[in-house]
């Protein structure tokens, strides 16, 4: 479906959105989320690595698992699956955010990946997983996945948990776009419909009356640009 006008503007602005604009939205280079902390199970000063990229929440995290080796000095090791909003993401990481034993027993954790420079269109998401070793005599009696959008506990250990993901939107543009608690037009069939509730909680939507009173990147939301019939014109990931 060709696309309108509106929507190639928006993309274009959203784009050569300022680099003061990225540096209030996210960490300053250098001092990515974790960077400094230390890593559970990992020898005496190991820390989380300095990095010259921004890491950024990975959009949903979809299971975890704690694995435990029966070779050698038995192991814990904290493995992580989840979904970052495109291909275009790369390094996944497990950022410990717990410091010390905690209160309740849960290892507080976070899924870190380094995002795209750039927007990129919505073409489906990218499964993300990597581990983490937390040692064998570690005070903890689950552990708690955050994501950007979701956290996942884990409370027996070994033992693992899984949640759904949220709907993509690889095939969304061309669908009419039906918003909480609206009805879709008469006589569009289930299929060319796209409901606000089946997608990502960080969503923005701009119709074609809509101003756009801030440039403000966020790799972990979702734009979609309607056409004047309701359809979605474009959709992109900011």
């Amino acid at each position: 479906m060709k696309r309108l006008i509106l929507a190639s503007a928006v993309v274009a602005a959203l784009a050569a959105a300022p680099a003061l604009a990225q540096s209030q939205a996210s960490p300053p280079p250098g001092r990515g989320p974790g960077a400094g902390y230390p890593i559970p199970g990992a020898p005496a000063g190991a820390t989380v690595p300095e990095s010259s990229e921004k890491a950024w929440p990975v959009l949903a995290v979809t299971s975890v698992e704690i694995l435990r080796s029966s070779k050698g000095t038995p192991t814990d090791y904290v493995r992580v699956t989840g979904l970052a909003s495109s291909g275009a993401w790369t390094s996944p990481q497990l950022v410990p955010l717990t410091r010390g034993a905690p209160a309740d027993g849960i290892l507080e954790v976070i899924l870190l990946a380094i995002p795209p420079a750039e927007y990129v269109k919505a073409e489906g998401f990218m499964p993300m997983d990597t581990i983490l070793p937390i040692g064998k005599d570690h005070p903890f009696k689950g552990i708690r996945v955050r994501s950007a959008t979701n956290a996942l506990t884990l409370k027996t250990l070994p033992g693992a948990a899984e949640t759904k993901g949220p709907e993509d939107c690889g095939t969304c543009v061309g669908k009419y776009f039906v918003a909480k608690g609206a009805s879709a037009p008469a006589g569009v069939p289930a299929a060319d419909q796209l409901k606000e509730e089946a997608l990502p909680p960080l969503l923005r939507i701009i119709r074609p009356t809509d101003g756009i009173p801030v440039l403000d990147p966020n790799p972990n939301r979702l734009t979609l640009v309607l056409s004047e019939d309701g359809r979605i014109a474009d959709a992109v990931w900011d």
